[in-house]
């Protein structure tokens, strides 16, 4: 099996492993699928945070409002008392105005925080560094385990407006935020290998060779944005090994420089005819005027 590092400019992402065989359109596929999916649980992890601080979100028309601008407008979240955390909660109002306030008690936060660390481990970019590859079951297992956590703190579920229930449902909309600049489309995704486009239509193997036992570095891009930047000659840890050295190498020759001296020849045991001198009786003599 191949394995492709997936990167998007110079960022690594995941590592994916695939047959030669394979038609670059199902790798493609699950290129995109893998990646959307980390984007997902980032999004899920990030509301999650927020949930464990500030309670379920309130309800739309009541986002960014005063409690005196909710009165006048006689506006009233329905779902403050079917949405209850396990075991009670206590006030922590969001200053941002989008939650209710109603934070789960410290046992059930928790539950979140270190559900939100296991799934943020499984997605890690760092998993690549420990060369484990991502599969589609991976994105899937960190979503159960958001899931399981929610209906752990939150056994009635969360509102139908709450971002994670939306993203769990997959009901998020992501028009006009930043986060949809990152979420990728197949029909407009391209794959690239050594400078060339991997085209829709070939095999794997039509780029990288029959050899299964390889790892190669693909890089993704929006379709209508040119080449991405070629990979430098030197990885960072390289090049950052090769200024060690230098600045070693540089060091040394200041020092043998620094060391380059002949007065050494002033010393005794420079002097060719010290031996002659001390057996004739001539060594240590000291004049003294009279």
């Amino acid at each position: 099996m191949v394995i492709l590092h997936i990167k998007r400019g110079d960022e690594s992402h995941f590592l994916l492993e695939d047959t030669v065989q394979s038609p670059v359109e199902e790798v493609l596929n699950r290129v995109v699928m893998i990646h959307n999916g980390r984007l997902k649980v980032q999004r899920i992890c990030s509301e999650m945070e927020l949930l464990a601080e500030h309670g379920p979100a309130l309800p739309p028309e009541m986002h960014g409002l005063t409690d005196d601008q909710i009165q006048d407008l006689h506006l009233k979240d329905d779902w403050a008392e079917i949405c209850v955390a396990s075991g009670g909660h206590t006030e922590n109002k969001d200053p941002c105005g989008r939650r209710n306030g109603c934070q789960p008690l410290e046992k059930m936060q928790e539950v979140i925080r270190k559900t939100i660390a296991e799934a943020k481990g499984i997605i890690s970019k760092e998993q690549v560094k420990s060369n484990t590859r991502l599969t589609e079951q991976h994105i899937c297992d960190a979503l159960d385990m958001l899931r399981g956590a929610v209906m752990i703190v939150y056994p009635m579920n969360l509102p139908t407006h709450d971002p994670i229930r939306e993203e769990l449902e997959n009901r998020e909309s992501l028009s006009g935020t930043q986060d949809q600049k990152y979420v990728l489309e197949a029909p407009m995704t391209q794959l690239w290998f050594a400078g060339k486009e991997i085209l829709c239509g070939k095999k794997l193997l039509d780029y990288l060779g029959k050899n299964e036992k390889t790892k190669v570095i693909i890089k993704v891009q929006k379709r209508g944005q040119g080449a991405p930047s070629r990979e430098p000659v030197l990885t960072e840890e390289a090049r950052q090994a090769l200024m060690v050295a230098e600045f070693k190498n540089r060091e040394e020759l200041k020092k043998l420089q620094d060391d380059d001296d002949d007065s050494y020849h002033n010393s005794s045991w420079a002097d060719n005819h010290q031996l002659h001198r001390a057996f004739q009786g001539l060594d240590n003599i000291s004049w003294k005027p009279h």
